[in-house]
């Protein structure tokens, strides 16, 4: 009967490994089910890693090193993680996000060629009502697990209602267009995303919506202090993590970015 008892707990612990319990029941989301980002220094910050199948807010000022930091996203996925990653840009052409890789000796081609990345290009005059319908297709078709969107803000600017008469009508399809963008990437429940937002002073996004819909922002920003660091970062919220709420200095090296501790 000993062994009986003990072979039903071992097979019990088997199957509730991975997964926590809330003092109501609720099941909470553990390592297991963490992106880390690879961005030396940031893991630290959200405790290993952000929640996976979350879209995470990138925001700040231009100049800040949004791009960088997202390349090495993909990059770092593919590489130590075995994850592929899309990249989608509205603006930037992949061959100037392949030399700005190269910088810092990302081998962006070579990933391609193995099929592991891949750049997206949707030329702003092509933006539909269903251009996030095309992008979850792909992704589904090709099995990716990380994206990034660059940017929410070209997004929003060259929506399908944001060329006609501005008007407080038009605002709010502005706005309600990339709500449903954003959620319909949501629903991409293995797939973690980084969504660019070039923002102004004081602003988390342009289109007023996204750092609500988003579960998580990390805003980027820059001080011409004189100082050693002139950027800084800081994770405004992530859900289902307990995450550092500190500003932290951010380096641009030779080798990518760091997040440097406080301490």
């Amino acid at each position: 009967m000993t062994t009986r008892k003990s072979n039903r707990t071992k097979r019990t612990r088997r199957a509730d490994r991975g997964n926590s319990m809330t003092a109501t029941g609720r099941k909470t989301r553990t390592r297991d089910h963490r992106t880390p980002m690879g961005i030396r220094g940031f893991d630290a910050l959200v405790d290993g890693g952000v929640p996976q199948g979350k879209c995470i807010l990138l925001s700040g000022t231009p100049g800040t090193g949004k791009t960088i930091f997202s390349l090495e996203y993909i990059y770092q996925g593919a590489v130590r993680f075995k994850e592929k990653g899309l990249f989608v840009s509205f603006e930037e052409q992949a061959e100037n996000l392949r030399a700005q890789a190269a910088k810092f000796g990302w081998d962006y081609p070579l990933l391609e060629k193995q099929g592991i990345v891949t750049f997206l290009n949707i030329p702003v005059s092509e933006i539909k009502q269903n251009t996030v319908d095309e992008i979850v297709n792909f992704i589904r078709k090709n099995r990716i697990r990380r994206l990034v969107i660059d940017s929410l803000s070209a997004l929003a600017i060259n929506s399908p209602t944001a060329h006609v008469k501005v008007t407080d009508i038009t605002a709010y399809s502005i706005q309600r267009f990339i709500y449903s963008f954003v959620n319909r990437l949501k629903s991409l429940r293995e797939v973690t995303s980084l969504l660019i937002s070039q923002t102004q002073e004081g602003q988390l996004s342009r289109d007023s919506v996204s750092e609500f819909v988003c579960d998580g922002i990390i805003t980027i920003n820059y001080e011409a202090l004189g100082g050693e660091y002139s950027r800084s970062l800081i994770v405004r919220k992530m859900r289902e993590v307990n995450n550092d709420e500190d500003v932290h200095p951010l380096e641009i090296s030779k080798k990518g970015i760091i997040i440097h501790s406080l301490s």
